[in-house]
């Protein structure tokens, strides 16, 4: 487990062998912060816990860095400031904006030059050292956007989410750290596996074409698997479920309740899950509260249902967003077996009784 007394300790005011005995205290832990920029590969047959990070290497063949880690870059990064567009940043500086026409990103293999649509380019340095370079792909809500990774592995980022990841990926392994909902089409690599870092879980593949949706006021985490494997971490020690690792095979649902701490998988067809890539919504018994939590993410509405029975009715259908919001509304109401009015008001509010 993180040991969070190492975060408030100040290195200054403790004596030579005070810090002695720390960096021993470190040096023994699975994962280490090292004083030197060196990295550290560890057999898969541990599984003692890390002080630092809260991974199994029992089930991830990590390497870590010191300053590099894409978790460290995650928790310093400041990213707060609202986006109106999709924005790229590049290596921590300035975003560009990208508009909607232009929202397909593709890098070079050597991650320095990126092409924005078809007439947009764009070039970072990167250093000859080491360390990593980072860019942080922003959607809002929305906004779509796709991106091809140094490494030929597509993602597709849905609405409401961001995505940070190494301009080129480092020797030994690729990691990305995702916000949101995304679809991963990675590009087969035996030796250096593809690991999708979030918060409570991480899902390690070696090529795979896969969804995950792990949205901050969502209840649960949802990974679809669509062809390949995929081995699933989660990070919360309180399981109630004994799994905390779970792989799982093709047309697999995995969900991970937050606030229950439960796994559950089931077999579902997968095209639902990736539709919304396309720009239809398939559901299938899904209550209205659902649905409309789905539409205010993807058009950008604050949607409010003011009837507690209206919002818990089942819903079955495809809805084609690429249409405007008030005609994927009246497909819903002609649906419904208690028909609904709605008003937009003046401060973006959709308000349905």
């Amino acid at each position: 487990m993180k040991d969070n007394s190492l975060h408030k300790m100040n290195f200054d005011e403790i004596s030579k062998e005070e810090k002695a005995q720390l960096k021993h205290k470190i040096t023994n832990s699975v994962y280490t912060y090292m004083q030197k920029k060196r990295r550290v590969k560890y057999a898969m047959s541990f599984a003692a816990a890390s002080i630092v990070l809260l991974f199994s290497v029992g089930i991830f063949n990590y390497m870590t860095q010191d300053v590099s880690s894409i978790k460290t870059f995650v928790n310093s990064v400041q990213l707060q400031e609202e986006h109106n567009e999709v924005t790229l940043i590049l290596n921590n500086e300035e975003g560009v904006e990208i508009s909607e026409s232009d929202s397909a990103i593709t890098y070079s293999n050597n991650g320095q030059n990126v092409t924005i649509g078809n007439s947009k380019f764009l070039s970072q340095a990167l250093s000859t050292q080491s360390e990593v370079v980072y860019n942080t792909l922003i959607v809002p809500y929305g906004k779509r956007s796709e991106i091809v990774l140094s490494d030929g592995s597509k993602v597709w980022l849905n609405s409401g989410s961001k995505l940070i990841f190494p301009a080129i990926f480092s020797e030994d392994k690729r990691e990305v750290y995702l916000e949101g909902e995304a679809i991963f089409e990675v590009t087969h690599n035996e030796k250096k596996s593809f690991i999708v870092k979030s918060k409570n879980q991480d899902i390690e593949v070696l090529g795979t074409i896969f969804n995950v949706s792990n949205y901050s006021d969502d209840d649960s985490i949802f990974t679809v698997l669509k062809s390949g494997s995929v081995q699933i971490h989660y990070k919360n020690d309180n399981l109630i479920s004994s799994k905390k690792h779970l792989k799982i095979a093709p047309n697999t649902l995995a969900t991970y309740n937050k606030k229950a701490k439960r796994i559950d998988t089931i077999t579902v067809d997968v095209e639902i899950y990736f539709s919304w890539r396309d720009g239809v919504f398939v559901f299938k018994n899904d209550a209205l509260k659902t649905i409309m939590k789905k539409l205010s993410r993807y058009y950008n509405v604050d949607i409010i249902i003011n009837d507690e029975n209206l919002s818990n009715q089942m819903f079955s259908g495809y809805l084609d967003v690429n249409e405007d919001l008030d005609h994927v509304l009246k497909i819903i109401n002609q649906a419904e077996t208690s028909p609904f009015t709605y008003k937009m008001t003046d401060n973006n509010q959709l308000i349905i009784n």
